[in-house]
């Protein structure tokens, strides 16, 4: 009798509970899927884009001899510094040597010949004042005294023009820098005109780089490139592009690229290797993240949730680039459109799902969208 009441009262607990669980159950049907969705908004994204170029000098200077001539002695080297005034080669002076004492020589004989005309002017000059000469010869020696002066003048600028000619046996830089190029040496005739030596004038420097032709369309939109050397990663300079070639090279098919440095460190020496970055091709683009991607037959496509009615429905694109972990769009949405990022592989076109709004999407990585610079 004890053991039928141990049996009987579970029983009796059980038929207690039962409606108690027959209300707890739901009468509204299936619950709907939650997926996360996003709204499409148009982002300034950008490409990093990394270069290798070399230092330069902004400005170089091609330096010829004047005249023409035999090399006599070289006094630089490439890589040596030089002042503006400094004699870095001369020419045989044979010539010009020659045409200077020449020169100097025809200058003593019309002094010589200036004196002789004005003793004689003095004296017709007296004998005229005592009635002792006629008219006519006090204005001969009028006239021998200022042919006289004249001869003496243009011997002076003869001598003059000889004596700078001989100067340009010595050839100067004319500005202060380094010496990057020689093409001659010593015995060797050159012709006037003729480059023998090209200096990189001191002060400001850039940063040259050959880049391929569609990046110069979409230039960082401040112009400013981060260059570091490539030896030395903690040594940088800030930068601006300066000058973009107008032509192709035939043989790379780049263009080169000058980047000006602002105070560009010792280290950044003439032939420095350095690095370039820059944000280039910088646009407006509707950026999603890689998990909103879906395959629709052979193309990319995304699913698009409308909030009016609540369903989702697949969407083509067209994809501008990929990132690490995010999709650039060309085409396929637009701005204020909900994407689905989250759950999109439960999902069938037409169907009805429970969102859940994340707003504007948060992207980390290398690939997050430009801010305004």
């Amino acid at each position: 009798m004890r053991a039928r009441r141990k049996i009987i009262a579970p029983l009796a607990l059980a038929a207690i509970a039962l409606p108690t669980l027959a209300l707890a159950a739901p009468t509204d049907g299936p619950s709907l899927l939650r997926v996360r969705i996003a709204e499409a908004r148009r982002t300034p994204v950008f490409e990093d884009v990394v270069l290798s170029g070399d230092i330069q000098a902004q400005a170089q200077v091609n330096i010829s001899f004047r005249t023409n001539g035999k090399v006599a002695s070289r006094k630089v080297e490439v890589g040596d510094h030089v002042e503006a005034d400094q004699v870095l080669a001369e020419l045989e002076p044979l010539t010009q040597r020659a045409n200077r004492d020449n020169a100097r020589a025809a200058l003593s004989s019309a002094e010589a010949q200036l004196t002789q005309a004005k003793l004689s002017f003095d004296r017709q000059k007296q004998l005229l004042t005592g009635g002792y000469t006629t008219r006519s010869s006090y204005d001969n020696a009028e006239q021998e005294l200022r042919t006289a002066q004249a001869a003496v003048d243009s011997a002076k600028a003869a001598l003059g023009t000889a004596n700078e000619q001989f100067s340009y046996t010595e050839l100067r830089a004319g500005v202060a820098g380094i010496v990057t190029t020689r093409t001659f040496e010593v015995g060797q005739v050159v012709q006037a005109g003729q480059t023998v030596l090209v200096v990189a004038q001191d002060g400001a420097r850039d940063a040259v780089f050959n880049v391929y032709e569609a990046l110069t369309t979409h230039p960082p939109s401040d112009h400013g490139v981060d260059v570091a050397l490539q030896a030395d990663p903690t040594v940088t300079a800030k930068g601006r592009v300066r000058e973009i070639s107008p032509t192709v090279d035939a043989t790379s098919g780049t263009v080169r690229v000058k980047i000006g440095l602002a105070g560009a460190p010792p280290a950044m020496g003439l032939g420095a290797v350095v690095v370039g970055r820059g944000r280039f091709a910088q646009r407006e683009a509707v950026v999603l993240p890689w998990s909103a991607l879906y395959r629709y037959g052979k193309e990319p496509a995304v699913w698009v949730y409308d909030a009016g009615t609540g369903k989702v429905s697949v969407r083509p694109v067209i994809i501008d680039r990929y990132g690490p972990n995010v999709i650039v769009l060309k085409s396929g949405i637009e701005p204020g459109e909900h994407v689905v990022v989250a759950g999109i592989q439960f999902l069938r076109p037409g169907q009805t799902v429970a969102a859940v709004d994340l707003g504007a999407p948060v992207f980390q990585g290398s690939a997050t969208p430009a801010e305004g610079r």
